[in-house]
């Protein structure tokens, strides 16, 4: 009887990619607002890549991204409320004592994330967090 033939081994040309990324379509710059247009959906995952263009669009880029590169999730985040040198109002809250004052922004942040800021009175920075209507939380 004939030998049996052994299959050929597949290539990289037989295996189907697994999974979806997001790229780019044109250049974005860091800080600018990604929109549904600036964006393609290629076959194959990207480890800590992006899969679903929702999931990008309404962030910023926190680094430039560039055409035909996966968007990975480190890159993009929550748009900025207060940019740096931004005039903010202070909150400080502890029991029944409130104390609102107001300051200048030394970093950008966005919502829920910590920045540091500057008492326009005292000159002394503080440090709090970014509540939702711009001003800045301090000790609480």
């Amino acid at each position: 009887p004939p030998a049996p033939v052994a299959a050929p081994a597949p290539t990289l040309a037989d295996i189907e990619p697994v999974g979806q990324s997001v790229t780019v379509v044109r250049a974005i710059r860091s800080q600018s607002m990604i929109e549904a247009d600036d964006l393609v959906v290629t076959p194959g995952a990207t480890p800590g890549g992006i899969e679903s263009i929702e999931a990008a669009v309404g962030m910023e880029a926190k680094a430039a991204l560039y055409p035909g590169r996966p968007i990975l999730e480190s890159q993009i985040g929550t748009p900025a409320l207060v940019e740096r040198n931004a005039l903010v109002k202070i909150s400080y809250m502890k029991g029944a004592l409130k104390i609102v004052t107001d300051g200048r922004a030394l970093d950008r942040a966005a919502v829920g994330e910590p920045v540091r800021v500057m008492n326009l009175q005292s000159k002394q920075t503080v440090s709090g967090t970014v509540a939702s209507d711009g001003s800045v939380e301090v000790g609480q």
